[in-house]
């Protein structure tokens, strides 16, 4: 698959444009990059089936008594995709949208990245169906604490770790610490991580996917030979990945233009003052209505003649319809599994760089390792060694993938799942069958 650069885009500013529904689920996609892969390394039926298919997965009702006493009930998952590297490891997510096959999926992603960046878990991920917007702290601290009593039997330092992802936070992971201590009879800050540093979390933790984020859109608009200083990017989301991301890659010298939330997006070419858009977010809740940015369609902002585009927020968002219209030279998956295969197939035949997901936005689960370590050495590490031990993880990572990549003629994304994909199918066929 070519890695050829791809001509510069016209300087002109998209208008919204109608789009196809994508089809195909993050399962779909998931399950697809499998596929492929499997197909590169030759493995059998037998272990394509065990490497697809998840070790463990629980639904749990989840009933909330809402403080004007009335009661509502949710629907929480844990799936643990593969436990043969070491424990389950992978976020806990809140939103209404959450299903048992984005979970899988999402898991599945979480398996391959942790192989990927050799880090000695499997991959694991939780959701609740529940709008956090919506409701107040004490009523998430109680659902909280109800999903995770629900979910007691298979969590644990050894066995499965949460951490924070769309919805939740350091505070939420706060309350996982507690109910699970509370329920064992003594203190266990190893249960999760992107914990309060009070409490025994890690400096960087949570900005850690930003900077990973940042790290790779850097190394790849060198590897395309464009010099990051004036290079222009989008960003899709401002919440937890894209607001740091689109701050650190300003740092760096890339003029960003145009960012996005769930309401809408603001862009202004001549890049945009993220002191003053990060106060607005701060009062308003949006970017939306920024008075330093005109206001623009949010799936056109996909669509802008930039050089890097960094999709940060959900999945799916890069597809069959619109992948034609997208003239970034480079794009940085923030979010999980935002490109589908036919997006991936049209981005490859157009010679755009994509940085896939499982590599782009590792630096989470890095620092989370980090954490993990520190608690159970209880020696914690500055701010300095935090960033300079993820920088060189992740970089260390990128050198292999394109190594990896240009030595089979593979995409990143190719690269990236076959090497992860091999690393844990070693680690099945090691330890063998069980009886």
């Amino acid at each position: 698959m070519s890695l050829l650069e791809a001509a510069p885009a016209p300087l002109a500013l998209p208008q919204a444009t109608p789009q196809a529904t994508p089809l195909a689920t993050p399962l779909d996609d998931a399950r697809s990059q499998l596929r492929a892969a499997i197909g590169v390394l030759g493995y059998s039926d037998g272990l394509h089936s065990l490497l697809a298919t998840p070790r463990r997965e629980m639904t749990v009702a989840v009933p909330l008594r809402r403080d004007d006493g009335t009661t509502r009930l949710f629907t929480g998952y844990r799936v643990q995709h593969n436990l043969s590297r070491g424990p389950a490891k992978g976020g806990l997510r809140y939103s209404p949208n959450v299903t048992l096959d984005e979970v899988r999926a999402l898991a599945m992603w979480m398996t391959w990245k942790c192989a990927l960046l050799d880090v000695p878990y499997g991959g694991a991920k939780g959701g609740v169906t529940i709008d956090p917007r919506l409701f107040s702290q004490p009523e998430l601290e109680r659902v909280t604490r109800r999903y995770t009593s629900e979910i007691l039997p298979i969590i644990g330092p050894e066995k499965d770790i949460p951490a924070p992802d769309m919805g939740t936070d350091e505070r939420t992971m706060a309350w996982i610490m507690d109910t699970y201590s509370v329920n064992v009879g003594y203190t266990v800050p190893g249960i999760v991580t992107g914990k309060p540093i009070s409490l025994g979390g890690s400096h960087g933790r949570a900005s850690a996917t930003s900077r990973g984020v940042t790290h790779m859109a850097i190394a790849a608009l060198k590897h395309r030979g464009i010099r990051p200083e004036g290079a222009t990017a989008a960003v899709q989301g401002f919440g937890k990945v894209g607001h740091d991301a689109a701050v650190f890659l300003t740092d760096a010298g890339v003029r960003v233009v145009a960012v996005s939330d769930q309401y809408g997006a603001v862009y202004n070419a001549a890049g945009l003052d993220f002191e003053r858009l990060s106060a607005h977010v701060a009062t308003t809740g949006r970017v939306v209505g920024f008075a330093g940015a005109e206001p623009i369609d949010g799936d056109a902002l996909l669509e802008l003649p930039v050089d890097l585009l960094v999709p940060a927020a959900v999945e799916g968002v890069l597809h069959e319809g619109n992948a034609a219209r997208v003239t970034a030279r480079v794009i940085v998956e923030g979010a999980n599994g935002p490109t589908s295969p036919a997006a991936d197939a049209i981005f490859a035949a157009n010679g755009q760089l994509v940085v896939p997901d499982i590599l782009a936005n590792a630096g989470g689960v890095i620092v989370s390792y980090f954490e993990w370590v520190q608690g159970n050495q209880a020696y914690w590490w500055n701010a300095a060694e935090v960033e300079h031990k993820l920088a060189e993880r992740m970089l260390a990572a990128w050198h292999q993938v394109v190594d990896y990549a240009a030595a089979r003629d593979l995409s990143l994304r190719a690269a990236a799942t076959v090497l992860a994909v091999e690393r844990v199918a070693e680690a099945h066929l090691l330890r063998g069958l069980y009886p």
